[in-house]
């Protein structure tokens, strides 16, 4: 009994270990050595550049740009600033204004250059997180490399991107447009999708990933977080960084560092000084000052691989690495030691064929069981609680307590099924069908998702465990139990890194993920007799973290309720409503949208940029406000040889922040200038705005400085063509024309919509 409690004990040890091991748990604070980083001396920049949102035309942005600048100057280095117009991808034209300084090296080499984004989310967001927390990472970082007064050989470039929120148009203004693009060998880039938890080093490269992951464990961090499956799947995932304009305009490689726990946060109003984990911050200064030392030094010139390598971080040996060429031998010993053992323990009688054939029935079960629990779970806890439905991330407040309540609910399913096949001695047989469904797991992945490959890891241990089991009637418990360590400490944490990182939705990956791991722990539980009061216990937790949840599923003063509300003036019909994305109203949207809205009106039937897609959902009409209207002046209009030329001057007549135009998808531009920048036609494309999705043609964020937009554009002479115009200001609660009050404390401007608004319509037709 004593040998059994140590073994469970060791469980749980190595599950705690696998989460413990993944950040610092202290911070460095202002008694640190000046050549050391100190999270107290970055927070003090966090504050002052924190204290208002401070997105791209707002008044705060040119005020955080002045600070990093002065910070910058302070270290003695030579500021430069890059400003030009850019239009990405995303469909977003902007006039960014990117920080820039240089530190010049001893060797005529590549450099090494630091990357973070200084502009906020707009509307509301403090950014704080995103990406506050990268800037001042760096700023502190490099005040720590200048104090040692070491020269190093590679020059550094520093770099605060500007509108990476908007569409990454900061960094494709650099990678494109400026001089010392050509130079850079390596971008160390720091980001935040949160609060807090670990930071995530994620790969940018265009060919093989073989000498960033030699390079990066040469580098030693002290606790990396890394592994090839969240690489595949980030390459997967529509997820941008600044990162992407370098690898994919520039062909430049570089390291992502991101952190996304308490997802819920992310580009909200909550993304505050406050609420940002200090350890976490710590754990990206952990992965800056290696890697900076390191790097700074290093031949940058080449880094490019044709070679992939697997790898994954584990407790006590950091980070492990193998390259893709071993995963199919890896995978054929691993079946050929397999099948020997199953041979070998048939001869000598301690497997029983009818024993492991039965053994596969609870395995098969618990995982049909809880992948369904797991996917139609949520499901029903979404029809259930609907406002789960207004926090578009997916991650809701009580996350975490759905996390465990889920989890626990799969192990309590995995010990309820496999009490039923309970006899110690035929625990050798138990142990052969999880082998088995592992062993075909891994050779899927090592075909179809290579980075996944490190599971075959488990496995080993998983052969090495039923050997034992095979070798001696009575094997050491306690010895099985730390066979048990690989599987634990590197798979426990993927059971909260999907759903925290890709929403709530991907609770099935938490519940299938347990189901496995569980699996290969029949090796100890087997011996186990209280399966079933086991299952009980764990089922009657899991009961406990659902009612928690139930309790924490409204919305408070710490929860605050996401919505929308927006006033739009239709200048074709001359009317005006009031609208909200928000699928359930509260006191605040009713006392303008009624108890008995309409369904949105038709002419708001534009899904404006939104990461979601999202679109309004009810509107409401209501008086119409004097606003003063945009100016349009058609300033040209020709045609020669068939060709109709046409220049439009647009001037709104109040502050905007965006201006966003729409056209159906057939018109075709053969030419297209804004404010004197050349639109060129996508790759392959023969016009302008090819491909568009949303009859979007684009968004302009309006600068400060231009508050005007010249559009030049030719067609042909025979088409009638009808730009749909909308002119935004984000304003609304500040407008003196609306008496719409600030939103309690319970409640927070959505995120990823065009929200608090003060919108314009109109259409320009030209017949």
């Amino acid at each position: 009994m004593l040998k059994k409690s140590i073994a469970l004990l060791l469980i749980l040890i190595a599950v705690y270990w696998s989460f413990s091991a993944l950040l610092p748990q202290r911070i460095s604070d202002n008694s640190t050595p000046k050549t050391k980083f100190s999270t107290e001396r970055a927070l003090v920049h966090l504050k002052k550049i924190s204290e208002h949102p401070h997105f791209v035309g707002s008044e705060n942005h040119a005020v955080v740009k002045d600070y990093l600048v002065s910070e910058l100057k302070k270290m003695g280095l030579e500021v430069q600033i890059q400003e030009g117009n850019t239009l990405t991808d995303w469909g977003t034209f902007v006039k960014p204004v990117n920080i820039l300084a240089r530190l010049q090296g001893t060797d005529n080499s590549k450099a090494l250059m630091l990357l973070s984004h200084y502009d906020s989310n707009p509307h509301s967001s403090y950014g704080a997180s995103d990406a506050g927390s990268g800037v001042v990472t760096i700023l502190e970082g490099l005040r720590a490399f200048l104090a040692e007064n070491k020269k190093p050989k590679n020059d550094l470039i520093i770099l605060f991107t500007d509108a990476e929120e908007l569409g990454l148009n900061g960094a494709s203004l650099f990678v494109n447009d400026h001089p010392w693009a050509k130079d850079v060998g390596l971008v160390l880039n720091f980001e935040a999708r949160g609060s807090g938890g670990p930071s995530y080093m994620l790969i940018e490269t265009n060919g093989g990933n073989k000498k960033l992951v030699e390079g990066f464990i040469k580098a030693n961090p002290d606790y990396p977080v890394a592994n090839s499956l969240v690489y595949s799947i980030y390459k997967m995932l529509p997820n941008d960084t600044d990162l992407t304009r370098f690898r994919e305009d520039g062909n430049i490689d570089g390291l992502n560092f991101a952190f996304i726990d308490d997802h819920f946060d992310y580009h909200t109003a909550l993304d505050t000084y406050e609420r940002l984990d200090r350890n976490t911050l710590e754990h990206q200064g952990s992965y800056l000052m290696p890697l900076l030392a390191y790097f700074s030094d290093a031949n940058l010139n080449n880094l490019k691989s044709s070679e992939d390598y697997v790898y994954f971080n584990v407790p006590l040996f950091k980070i492990v690495s193998y390259p893709f060429s071993w995963i199919l031998p890896m995978l054929l010993l691993a079946i050929a030691f397999f099948i020997a053992l199953v041979f070998y323990g048939i001869s000598k009688r301690t497997l029983d064929s009818k024993e492991m054939a039965k053994a596969f029935l609870p395995g098969i079960a618990a995982v049909a069981i809880n992948g369904a629990v797991g996917y139609f779970g949520w499901k029903v806890l979404c029809a259930i609680y609907p406002q789960y439905g207004e926090m578009l991330h997916g991650f809701t407040y009580n996350g975490y307590a759905y996390i465990w309540a889920f989890s626990l609910f799969s192990m309590g399913v995995c010990m309820w099924l496999y009490a039923k096949v309970y006899k110690p001695e035929n625990t050798a047989s138990l142990a052969v069908p999880p082998l088995f469904v592992w062993l075909l797991l891994c050779a899927f992945l090592a075909f179809k998702l290579k980075g996944a490959s490190f599971f075959i890891i488990p496995v080993y241990f998983g052969l090495i465990s039923l050997f034992v089991l095979v070798r001696q009637k009575r094997p050491n418990i306690i010895l099985l139990a730390l066979l048990l360590f690989p599987v634990l400490t590197i798979m426990a944490p993927f059971v909260k890194m999907f759903p925290v990182g890709l929403g709530l939705k991907m609770l099935v990956a938490s519940t299938l993920t347990v189901s496995l791991i569980f699996a290969l722990c029949i090796t100890v539980f087997g011996f186990s007799r209280y399966k079933t009061r086991w299952s009980y216990i764990l089922f009657a937790t899991s009961i406990v973290f659902l009612v928690l949840a139930h309790f924490k599923s409204g919305f408070a003063d710490e929860r605050p309720k996401p919505n929308s509300l927006v006033y739009v003036y239709d200048a074709d019909k001359d009317a005006a409503v009031w609208a909200t994305y928000d699928n359930i109203l509260d006191h605040w949207t009713k006392a303008y949208l009624t108890d008995n809205p309409d369904e949105a009106a038709e002419f708001l039937n534009e899904t404006f940029g939104s990461k979601y897609n999202t679109k309004f959902t009810f509107s409401k009409k209501t008086t119409i406000k004097p606003l003063k209207l945009d100016y349009i002046d058609r300033q040209k209009d020709t045609v020669i040889d068939g060709i109709r030329h046409i220049k439009l001057f647009i001037s709104p007549q109040r502050q905007v922040h965006r201006m966003e135009f729409f056209a159906d998808t057939t018109y075709r531009f053969l030419s297209f200038h804004l404010n004197g920048m050349e639109v060129r036609p996508p790759h392959g494309a023969q016009t302008a705005f090819s491909g568009r999705q949303h009859n979007k043609l684009f968004t302009y964020y309006v600068s400060p400085k231009v508050q005007h937009l010249e559009m030049e554009f030719s067609i042909p002479a025979d088409q009638s063509t009808e730009l749909l115009m909308y002119t935004a200001s984000n304003d609304m609660l500040n407008n003196t024309l609306f008496d719409v009050p600030k939103r309690p404390k319970t409640m927070i401007p959505k995120p990823f919509v065009l929200n608090d608004a003060v919108i314009e319509r109109k259409t320009i037709r030209i017949e």
